[in-house]
């Protein structure tokens, strides 16, 4: 199997599958003297983990990150990173009925139509699992980019709709997202979303979500015009997330509905310089950084796991109904939230790296270049 990796000068190849001894990351292309250490990682994993509450998964793995090289007396030596987290709590049995059957919605045709095998147990290298190793390289990421660029760069992100149910975006608290469940920023609609989950886990069924990334302090000239855009590169790695199917950025589809006028980001100098009057863009123009906060957001399906009888077939050709067993997220938005910030840090970093061999990291401000 190829294509197990992305980026171009950050550069992060994740390995193994979801019932396997382990799972992990290598990262290629990270500068040198970075201070790191396994908590840098860990408290991003803590976030993402299986087992936090009711509305996840009842898996229960500790995530803990090994790192096996790169680092050196606590800090990057510009060598390769490799973390390793171990699977402890695998339960492979629960698969054993679903050998032979595809399950709907899951990537168990597609594998098997690509390679003629496919590891059944929790779908292999299509899990969710697969994830963890994201969150780990992201919290690298994130890392270098407060050391090389200044802790002013933000990298947060939240659910704002649950099904059918959006937040009020008037109530927007950034304090609330680690403060309950949901990832949700808005704690007025936290009994509904309760309630609403609960129902939908209770039914054997499961419900899709939107989540949404910011990125706030990220300087104008990141990213490349035409073929290597920073939207382009953040819109493919945002969907390479398991279970998203759609990506937007910035006003999305919504822009499609606005008149030019109402698009246009109007433009004044400030006593900083260039100030922006809004930010119906995401904080990206031709595919480079304005300076404002970069925002995009994730549609993802709902779980294809579920106890509702479903038709299919299986290696045979012959005609099946199935039923899937074993522990599954009602909802797997929930725990995307930390997923999708991963690879905005990383896609951040590795536009990073590039603007700064390609200019030296220099900015160009209006006025700088009168008389």
């Amino acid at each position: 199997m190829s294509h197990n990796s992305f980026g171009h000068l950050f550069r992060v190849t994740t390995w193994g599958e979801s019932h396997g001894p382990a799972l992990g990351c290598v990262i290629d292309g990270c500068p040198p003297g970075i201070a790191l250490t396994e908590a840098d990682l860990q408290w991003a994993l803590d976030r993402r983990k299986p087992g936090g509450s009711r509305f996840v998964t009842q898996r229960r793995e500790a995530d803990e990150a090994k790192i096996l090289s790169g680092v050196f007396e606590g800090v990057t030596t510009g060598t390769p990173i490799s973390i390793m987290i171990e699977n402890t709590d695998q339960r492979s049995k629960d698969y054993g009925e679903i050998a032979h059957q595809f399950r709907p919605g899951h990537a168990d045709y597609t594998y098997f139509a690509k390679y003629g095998v496919r590891d059944y147990r929790g779908g292999g290298r299509s899990s969710a699992r697969e994830t963890a190793a994201r969150v780990a390289a992201g919290a690298v990421a994130l890392k270098v980019l407060q050391t090389l660029i200044g802790p002013q760069i933000k990298v947060r992100g939240a659910m704002v709709q649950l099904g059918v149910h959006t937040i009020d975006r008037t109530q927007w608290d950034w304090a609330q997202v680690d403060q309950n469940p949901f990832f949700s920023p808005d704690a007025t609609h936290l009994t509904l979303f309760e309630e609403y989950l609960d129902s939908i886990r209770k039914a054997g069924s499961s419900i899709g979500a939107v989540v949404e990334v910011q990125a706030k302090g990220v300087p104008a000239g990141w990213g490349a015009p035409i073929y290597g855009k920073l939207d382009s590169d953040l819109a493919a790695n945002l969907m390479s997330i398991n279970a998203v199917k759609g990506v937007e950025i910035g006003e999305g589809f919504h822009s499609a509905t606005l008149s030019g006028e109402d698009n246009a980001d109007e433009m004044r100098m400030g006593p900083d310089g260039v100030e922006f009057l809004s930010n119906h863009a995401g904080g990206i123009l031709g595919g480079i950084s304005t300076g404002q906060t970069i925002v995009a957001r994730i549609a993802l399906k709902p779980t294809s796991s579920i106890l509702t009888e479903r038709q299919s077939v299986d290696v045979r050709g012959q005609d099946v109904d199935i039923r899937t067993k074993g522990r599954h997220d009602p909802c797997v938005g929930l725990r995307a939230v930390p997923v999708a910030e991963a690879m905005l840090a990383c896609t951040l970093l590795d536009a990073f790296l590039r603007h700064r061999g390609q200019t030296g990291g220099i900015a160009f401000t209006p006025g700088a270049l009168q008389g």
